[in-house]
């Protein structure tokens, strides 16, 4: 590794749309390391190993990976940015296979249900096998030399891989897009259009949420996002998550967030960054 250059951790294997979008947003010449979990991504980003993190929390057409949300409350890291990235899943197979000779699929279940009206077309009697990840079903297929089967990931797992890709664009909707975190230690000054993140709680009585929402909306900043997530321990009681649009710097944004804190429980900004498009 050249001296000075960014290591990036990642959920997955080579090739991963995680990867994808780590190449989108800090470029090719980042050095990227692959995690086996979530959990490790942010264990490398505490532990040093990595100086970024990037996490899926948001997809277009499956909605929010939940385990990452709670995981932005268990760590004390910091959103840094955002980036999103079409999902354009391929069928990949080893090279001089083809689908004639096919008797199985591979794949990530959420990938093999994003393909599934094609797959019903494509290929209608072929079995579908669910597996840990996209861009680890073609590395099984190269490394097990499986010549019956291909997988579904993207277009650079099969670059990685030395793969054939057999059918582009496979998935049933293109409107398929994930938003993905950038995670660091430190916290960054947006100096664009800036998103800011944030988690918070409250007891539990008539008119709190709307009371809490309500110190945004008085003072006219959009959210784009609220997610809520099961408080441990406590019956029927919340995190909730808010996405809005401004950064903690802007004086009317640090106005609602002062006045949030009063009638809440819980506080916690997760961090200020540029909006990701």
């Amino acid at each position: 590794m050249s001296e000075g250059r960014m290591i990036v951790a990642f959920q997955g294997e080579r090739g991963a749309y995680s990867e994808a979008a780590a190449v989108a947003h800090f470029g090719e010449v980042v050095q990227l390391l692959p995690c086996p979990t979530f959990e490790d991504v942010f264990e490398a980003v505490v532990g040093g190993a990595a100086s970024r993190g990037v996490i899926p929390v948001e997809n277009s057409l499956a909605g929010s990976i939940h385990r990452n949300y709670d995981l932005l409350l268990r760590y004390d890291l910091t959103i840094v940015g955002e980036v999103q990235i079409r999902i354009a899943h391929h069928l990949i197979a080893l090279p001089g296979v083809n689908l004639a000779g096919l008797r199985r699929v591979y794949s990530h279940p959420q990938a093999l249900a994003q393909c599934e009206r094609s797959l019903d077309e494509l290929l209608p009697r072929v079995e579908r096998v669910p597996t840990y990840d996209t861009a680890g079903s073609v590395k099984m297929l190269r490394d097990q030399d499986i010549r019956d089967g291909a997988a579904i990931a993207s277009s650079r797992a099969a670059l990685i891989y030395d793969m054939a890709v057999l059918r582009d664009d496979l998935e049933d909707d293109p409107e398929n897009y994930t938003r993905f975190l950038i995670l660091s230690q430190e916290s960054a000054v947006p100096s664009d259009a800036a998103k800011t993140s944030i988690v918070f709680s409250m007891d539990n009585v008539p008119g709190a949420l709307f009371k809490s929402l309500a110190v945004f909306a008085l003072r006219d900043i959009d959210l784009t996002k609220i997610e809520s997530r099961p408080l441990q321990g406590k019956r029927w009681q919340y995190f909730f998550y808010i996405d809005f649009a401004g950064s903690v710097h802007d004086v009317h944004c640090r106005n609602a967030l002062n006045h949030l804190q009063e009638i809440t429980s819980f506080f916690r900004v997760l961090g200020s960054y540029p909006r990701g498009v």
